[in-house]
């Protein structure tokens, strides 16, 4: 829904001019003020502002009543071409826009937009007045900091997000949609389920995982490894730092070296704490002379890197500091890629499948204009990518000259249960590397060559792939995945051995089990039961006890009684085992 309403130009006018007639009723308020931007934005708009005071929610309800004022009077959307003297002149009280007007390329028209009382320097395009914007259908929705065009060092600005549609039915449904992310977020599931934490004081962007959390971490690593066995890889283990010659060699240095961590001077050599995992697995594959019979090497690493991300890009498990990427590189013959490919994207699909993604859309991303590797191997590779897509019947797309520099690549992009997309799986060629650290393989006829090189990762990272699945499921994790299974409420504390029983012949066959034997009322278990998304809640009492059952109340609300202990533990086996959604 959001992609193509930002597709439609004439809503992306209509929110480009809200932002004006909102800047005008925020000067109405503070007429010292000083304004930055305020463009359309996928969603709605935006306008940052350098204001006296700090606003409050109530504010934006003074904002909003001024916005409805201004667009009831029918002012005209004014497009004007001035000379730069003139647009100077007009902004002489507003540095942001003094700053804006000297980064206009010499040459090019400079243009301002008027609505009555409120001009700004802007390319535009508008509606042509504001009877064209209705009152009931746009809403500001929340206040922000934001750094001055987006860089830590500069002032921290005040920022109004906002949406507006064409109908009051759109905006509706927007906001509702707004409720339900607020409700899958991530961060607050974590802290709501007490699955992981984040430290500010002890360290911005580095994750601490609590006891449900990794839990649920180790459930979805012992399967990723138990897979990648299964399917001809190795693991391997590597170092989580490096002199700086390998970042030299690989070129991080060169490329990466602002998001990599400040060195670490030991033995006079600087060390630096790895952001990716590729240099140590190429170590790996110098170790030995290789032959075409030993290729393809197929190794996999759960890797910890460390990248120094900014402050103000931090979010959550999204965007962190020290993340586990879920990383392989397969080392292959030329003969040996179109099937290697292959196998790597069904590999790939298999394993979103498994977690529950089955809306899954590919992207190719072909050569740049600037590339490193011969223009053959270029075509090899794309060709090999687009084989095994159409191989899959899978959806895609071309993303022309999108590639990186050092060889062609798929991503694939999962929408999750509220149609959102996120991208997971990649499949990246890379001709950079191998030659970069000489790599050989001494082929059939006895001649030295270079392997081609395929970084893969197919979940992303453990980190941000926890905070996606969280957000998908809304924390109610399927029963293979969930950190507790089953919750035992015996109904009076006559029945706490009883439970106690039941929780060790749980944990006996394999299952994640606990016994409330608190001093809570048994509604109140109950409900934190419930609140915990706990898939199975067991309520035993003198019947349960007397015939050796249970009673089972289902995360969703169907109950069942005077279950045998067997099959219902037969039946969440199964529920495992088909890794089924309850």
């Amino acid at each position: 829904m959001t992609e193509k309403i930002y597709q439609d130009e004439k809503l992306k006018m209509i929110r480009h001019s809200m932002a004006h007639v909102m800047a005008e009723a925020v000067l109405e308020m503070f007429p010292t003020a000083q304004i930055a931007i305020g463009p359309a934005i996928e969603n709605g708009f935006y306008y940052d502002f350098e204001l006296p005071r700090n606003l409050t929610p109530e504010d934006l309800d003074t904002i909003t009543q001024k916005m409805k004022d201004i667009i009831a009077q029918n002012k005209e959307f004014k497009r004007i071409e001035v000379t730069r003297a003139q647009a100077a002149e007009m902004f002489k009280d507003q540095k942001f826009k003094l700053e804006l007007l000297e980064a206009i390329p010499e040459g090019e028209t400079v243009t301002v937009y008027n609505q009555g009382n409120f001009t700004d320097l802007c390319r535009g395009p508008h509606v042509a007045s504001t009877k064209e914007l209705r009152a009931d259908s746009f809403k500001l929705l929340n206040i922000a900091g934001a750094y001055w065009r987006g860089d830590e060092h500069n002032q921290m600005l005040t920022r109004i997000y906002g949406t507006a549609f064409t109908n009051p039915k759109d905006l509706r449904a927007y906001l509702q949609y707004l409720e339900d992310v607020e409700k899958r977020d991530h961060r607050r599931l974590g802290k709501e389920l007490d699955l992981f934490s984040l430290h500010e004081e002890a360290g911005p962007g580095l994750v601490y995982w609590h006891p449900r959390g990794a839990r649920v971490r180790q459930l979805i690593e012992n399967f990723w490894r138990e897979e990648h066995y299964k399917n001809g890889y190795e693991m391997v283990y590597t170092p989580h730092v490096g002199k700086s010659w390998l970042w030299e060699t690989s070129g991080h240095l060169g490329f990466y070296k602002d998001s990599m961590y400040p060195p670490m001077e030991m033995d006079k050599a600087d060390y630096y704490a790895k952001p990716m995992n590729c240099p140590f697995h190429i170590m790996i594959y110098q170790n030995s002379k290789k032959s075409y019979r030993d290729l393809p090497c197929r190794w996999a690493e759960l890797g910890t890197v460390y990248r120094y991300e900014k402050a103000g890009a931090l979010h959550g498990l999204m965007r962190v500091r020290g993340f586990t990427q879920d990383d392989a590189h397969l080392f292959v013959t030329p003969d040996q890629m179109d099937e290697e490919i292959i196998e790597v994207l069904r590999f790939s699909l298999y394993m979103l499948h498994s977690f529950g993604f089955q809306d899954i859309h590919a992207y190719i991303s072909t050569k740049p204009e600037k590339s490193v590797g011969e223009p053959e191997k270029w075509e090899a590779a794309t060709a090999a990518l687009k084989k095994a897509v159409e191989k899959e019947g899978l959806s895609y797309d071309i993303d022309e000259g999108g590639g990186a520099f050092y060889g062609p690549k798929i991503d694939l992009k999962i929408k999750d249960a509220i149609g959102r997309e996120w991208q997971l799986s990649t499949v990246q060629f890379d001709f950079n590397l191998p030659e970069r650290f000489k790599l050989t393989f001494v082929d059939k006829d006895g001649v030295e060559k270079r392997p081609y090189m395929i970084h893969r990762a197919l979940l992303g990272s453990i980190e941000r792939f926890f905070g996606v699945l969280l957000e998908h499921y809304a924390g109610a994790f399927p029963p293979w995945l969930a950190p507790e299974q089953i919750r035992i409420v015996p109904v009076g504390d006559r029945f706490f051995d009883y439970a106690k029983k039941l929780e060790k012949t749980f944990k006996e066959a394999g299952l994640r089990a606990s016994a409330d034997l608190s001093d809570e009322r048994m509604n109140n278990k109950i409900r934190l039961a419930a609140n915990m998304k706990i898939p199975y809640t067991v309520i035993v009492g003198e019947k349960e006890e007397a015939g050796n059952l249970v009673s089972v109340r289902y995360r969703g609300g169907k109950q069942v009684n005077g279950l045998e202990i067997q099959a219902f533990i037969d039946e969440i086996n199964k529920m495992v085992a088909d890794k089924a959604q309850l």
